[in-house]
């Protein structure tokens, strides 16, 4: 009897305080029946998110899954509650109630594993970004050359410091890459005039706010939009940034004017959001460690096993093929001094701070011991900035190191869109003059874009070792795709003839190649053929191969 009635006790004083805080999120047990499956995944990932999954061999899985939304009815069904957010790869929602009858009434449902109080109450703290912006100083440029592609301005030394240079020269300035920045709102983008060009041609895709959820972020926090800046600024002469073709998602998710666990699923709800587009990339200059609460403050042990909400989407966003970059946090002066959550995803790229000459900030936050973090480092002492006029500004923070080196990644990947997230950071990894010996401020160090671009491309010939023509799986079902790479040996129209035992073309492909240039191709009928023996035959003007392939 008196178990029982601690039991209650126990209880209902979990439940108080669960509703000290009338946004909660609940999560469910399972996906139990659910309408949709994995065989369907257009039902609820865009044509461009199936794309990415196809190209890498990534599988739809339960993760993908909405919510059962019999489960979401019965919770709003409870009593006074409103709905605010759903995460499908966490299975929970986030719901705003302020009435303890009703959240026992939850916490009833079979289906229901827990309810947690997470924000907010009203905060008298001043905003958490302590990133000080000031007036640019005079710069001394390091030495420009003369056939650059874009006319850099204050910003040169910062790009310049990887020679990001080399591949915005090559023609690869982010057309085509879709990159999702994860915030606490872009103010005033809509009419400063560093953002011109992303707007008129089209590169902002569009806003999202799972804070307000208004879906409007110019009026909000600045911090979203000076980040933005190091990548999708262009002002020639004064500022042109580091992937200034991209293409952007604008995504609100942290409250400036407060810091609890609410913004870690709303980070999360953002992630998934980005995957469903079929985003690329997402860049993050957010992270979190302590509360306005003190009793939601992380530990030491959460760095060791993926714990934390916010670590855990991040995880998940890169599992479904996107690189996600994360600011290693300003953490290095301070009592925690260690890396801000999600920085410390393994999958997670984390950037620390150097200034504009490579020396360490002495604010970049120190990896923990058993972590090899931050994995890289980018310019956040002195970084140049859009102001809010036609003129630059400076900072420092991790936060502008991260999106400064994202956007040179974006457009690495942009010229080797054969490799996957993990292999194109590998070749970042590489490329940096401390891979063989990572310290505890900047990991492996600065990314070299020259050297990471000849890593792979020494990477994407080293399949063409038993001649120009290579097919990708040489057994293959409706599963997958019969995808087929050349390194062209000629110039010139070339056809690629897909033919049966019979020798008869079931698919052809005919375009026109330049020589040395490696290009990818797909059969589309192959999906439907019958099984048995096939030959892939590419035809030129003066060469000829065939392989082998059996459809199962």
């Amino acid at each position: 009897m008196k178990q029982a009635l601690l039991g209650i006790i126990l209880f209902l004083f979990f439940a108080e305080v669960k509703a000290q805080y009338p946004k909660l999120i609940i999560q469910f047990t399972n996906k139990g029946t659910n309408p949709f499956n994995i065989s369907t995944p257009s039902q609820y990932l865009s044509a461009r998110a199936i794309s990415r999954r196809n190209r890498y061999n990534i599988s739809v899985d339960s993760f993908d899954l909405p919510i059962v939304p019999r489960y979401i009815d019965s919770v709003l069904s409870r009593g006074s509650v409103t709905l605010l957010s759903k995460s499908k790869w966490l299975n929970q929602i986030l719901i705003q109630c302020s009435d303890q009858a009703t959240i026992n009434k939850i916490l009833t449902l079979p289906f229901v594993k827990s309810a947690k109080g997470v924000g907010y109450r009203p905060s008298v703290n001043t905003p958490r970004f302590d990133e000080t912006v000031q007036p640019a100083p005079p710069f001394t440029l390091a030495q420009r050359g003369q056939a650059d592609a874009f006319s850099y301005g204050n910003n040169y030394n910062q790009l310049h410091i990887h020679e990001g240079e080399y591949l915005h020269n090559l023609g690869f300035s982010g057309q085509g890459m879709m990159i999702g920045v994860l915030d606490a709102g872009f103010s005033s983008y809509k009419t400063i005039p560093f953002f011109d060009s992303i707007r008129n041609n089209g590169q902002v895709l569009g806003e999202r706010d799972f804070v307000a959820f208004d879906n409007s972020v110019n009026e909000d926090d600045s911090h979203g939009m000076f980040c933005l800046s190091t990548m999708a600024a262009n002002y020639p002469g004064k500022m042109v940034g580091t992937a200034p073709k991209a293409n952007y998602w604008l995504i609100r998710t942290e409250n400036a004017a407060s810091e609890f666990p609410i913004e870690e699923h709303n980070w999360v709800v953002g992630a998934e959001f980005l995957d469903s587009c079929g985003a690329d990339m997402i860049s993050s200059s957010l992270g979190y460690n302590t509360f306005d609460d003190p009793s939601f403050d992380h530990t030491y042990n959460e760095f060791y096993k993926n714990a934390t909400t916010v670590t855990q989407g991040a995880t998940v966003a890169a599992k479904r093929g996107m690189i996600v970059m994360n600011s290693a946090g300003n953490e290095g002066g301070n009592g925690w001094k260690y890396l801000i959550f999600p920085a410390d995803a393994d999958s997670v790229c984390a950037v620390g701070a150097v200034s504009q000459t490579g020396i360490v900030a002495g604010f970049t936050s120190y990896d923990y011991p058993g972590k090899m973090k931050p994995n890289i480092a980018s310019v956040g002492l002195g970084t140049v900035l859009a102001g809010f006029g036609n003129n630059t500004t400076t900072s420092n923070g991790t936060s502008y190191a991260n999106p400064n080196i994202a956007g040179l990644i974006a457009c690495l990947w942009q010229a080797f869109p054969e490799f996957n997230n993990m292999q194109i950071l590998d070749a970042v990894y590489r490329s940096c003059p401390n891979y063989n010996n990572p310290n505890d401020r900047t990991g492996y160090g600065l990314p070299n874009m020259r050297l990471a671009y000849q890593i792979l491309e020494q990477k994407r010939f080293s399949i063409f070792t038993d001649g120009f023509l290579k097919v990708m799986s040489t057994l293959f079902s409706n599963n997958n795709k019969l995808q087929v790479k050349i390194k062209a040996p000629e110039s010139g129209k070339i056809s690629l003839r897909l033919i049966d035992m019979m020798g008869r073309t079931v698919d052809k492909i005919e375009t026109i190649v330049n020589q040395n240039s490696i290009y990818q191709f797909s059969f589309s009928n192959a999906f439907n053929l019958s099984r048995g023996v096939y030959f892939v035959q590419y035809v030129g003007a003066s060469e000829k191969q065939t392989v082998k392939v059996l459809k199962q």
